[in-house]
């Protein structure tokens, strides 16, 4: 099953989401815990979760009546996959800045002698 980096994006893009992310990095939590630690309501943590969760960022285990997030690593992974090309892309042209840099350095150096 391919990942969506537009749906990714989408989920992150909202700062509570991206901060239930932040959270959920350190290890799963209940949506209590979510809740206490960002001081949102229950219901607001519920929505923002069920969008994580559809989006594939997020898996929920029920345990008795808690239910128990933890985050899925395949989106994590394509997002990176996607983020390397650009890297790639901007290394490249940090390099060759630098090239030119140099050669501007160099030439000034030899104007001024």
């Amino acid at each position: 099953m391919g990942v969506n980096i537009i749906t990714t994006l989408n989920a992150l893009a909202e700062p509570n989401r991206l901060n239930i992310v932040e959270l959920l990095r350190h290890g799963p939590l209940t949506v209590g815990e979510i809740t206490e630690r960002l001081g949102l309501r229950q219901p607001q943590t519920s929505k923002h979760l069920r969008v994580l969760s559809e989006a594939g960022l997020v898996e929920v285990q029920a345990i008795t009546n808690k239910r128990i997030y933890r985050l899925q690593s395949e989106p994590f992974q394509a997002l990176d996959t996607w983020l390397e090309s650009y890297r790639i892309v901007w290394e490249e042209r940090f390099d060759n800045l630098e090239k030119y840099l140099q050669k501007l350095q160099s030439q000034k150096n030899q104007s001024e002698s």
